[in-house]
């Protein structure tokens, strides 16, 4: 591997770390958690951490589309716009990991601020979320992945879409020029999210977690950027134009389900030397990094394992739906729920309310159950 290639790889990996390091240092001081916010909902009746959420969509939304819009990175290229719609695997995907994140009592993303934080429950979950995940991309469950849903697809390349983004279906609809179609479609989505976010006069004297969706939010932005521009260029090896240091070789931003497949096939396969460092990987590192410099500062890491075996049982059957849940869906809370969403992609907002769906049943279920006992 040619110098060139091997110090744009590092400068990719080690910037997935940085950005994700800020990410777990934010979420963890913000209380940040999709899952815990859809819990407020359903038990409580609050919506402030869901507001926040949404603003965090709603940032990654303009920023994402803006560098598109300028030409800095090609989203077409990416997983969550690519023109093949596979809405059995990302309606079922995300139904199911929404149905395990909510018994696992949080999402990857969650746990892995749990883990910074001393939770080796957590860790026991980040587990079996890779050994499910890992399954599901190249093992059993991958095959039923492939037989039985992947095929329910619609390919709208043949169609005559260069994408399956929300902006592309205004712009065919309406006849209006692509990159007028992006701008409109994007102002319209954030702005829609904006004033339902700060309608509220609760959400709006919290600065910090106005603060905070915002910086993540960001962050989502400049892992496109990253990936998508800096990363982007010539192997010298192959003449060809490639996505230095991604697991998909394309353009990536924050996901945490699949980099813990691939972080776990790194730890068995280390003596491999076709395997390396990525950005996805790097980025899992780096929430746990950040959460724990929070947690230690704050005097708040604590040392956590299972309350039973109900509790084990339960995050162990959680663990394993998500591990199969995110890959189906092609991302997760963040994933889908953040990078996906930031592209205004079709398939993403599929993805997302499968997951909301999962989750609010299985909050509901449980709720039922408590009330009952």
């Amino acid at each position: 591997m040619s110098q060139i290639t091997a110090d744009l790889g590092t400068m990719v990996t080690a910037g997935g770390f940085a950005l994700a390091f800020v990410f777990g240092l934010v979420a963890a001081k913000t209380n940040f958690c999709t899952m815990g916010a859809l819990s407020d909902i359903v038990n409580m009746g609050h919506w402030g951490r869901m507001r926040m959420w949404m603003l965090a969509v709603a940032v990654a939304v303009v920023g994402t589309s803006a560098l598109s819009y300028l030409g800095l990175v090609d989203l077409a290229k990416s997983v969550p716009q690519r023109p093949l719609l596979p809405w059995l695997s990302l309606l079922s995907g995300g139904l199911v990991f929404g149905v395990g994140m909510t018994l696992a009592g949080g999402c990857a993303n969650k746990n892995l601020l749990r883990l910074g934080g001393g939770s080796v429950r957590s860790l026991v979950v980040l587990v079996f979320t890779a050994i499910a995940s890992y399954m599901t991309l190249k093992g059993l469950f991958g095959q039923w992945r492939a037989s039985f849903l992947d095929p329910w697809a619609i390919n709208l390349g043949e169609r005559g879409w260069p994408d399956q983004s929300l902006a592309t279906a205004l712009a065919r609809a309406t006849g209006l020029d692509a990159k007028l179609a992006l701008a409109l479609a994007a102002a319209v989505c954030a702005l829609a999210l904006a004033v339902f976010v700060f309608k509220e006069k609760r959400f709006r004297s919290h600065p910090q977690q106005v603060l905070g969706a915002t910086a993540l939010g960001l962050l989502v932005v400049l892992a496109w950027y990253l990936t998508g521009h800096i990363g982007h260029g010539e192997n010298p090896e192959t003449l060809e134009t490639v996505y230095f240091a991604t697991n998909t070789r394309t353009l990536e931003s924050l996901s945490f389900v699949a980099p813990l497949a691939y972080g776990l096939e790194l730890l068995m396969l280390w003596t491999d030397k076709s395997l390396h460092l990525s950005f996805g990987v790097a980025s899992a590192l780096g929430v746990v990094a950040g959460a724990a410099v929070y947690s230690l500062v704050a005097g708040k890491f604590r040392w956590e394992g299972f309350a039973s075996l109900t509790d084990l049982r339960n995050h162990l059957i959680g663990a394993v739906l998500m591990g199969f849940g995110g890959v189906t869906a092609l991302g997760c809370t963040i994933g889908q729920g953040m990078s996906g969403l930031s592209t205004l992609a079709i398939g993403s907002m599929i993805a997302v309310a499968g997951i909301v769906a999962g989750s609010v049943a299985t909050l509901k279920v449980m709720l039922w159950k408590m009330e009952q006992e």
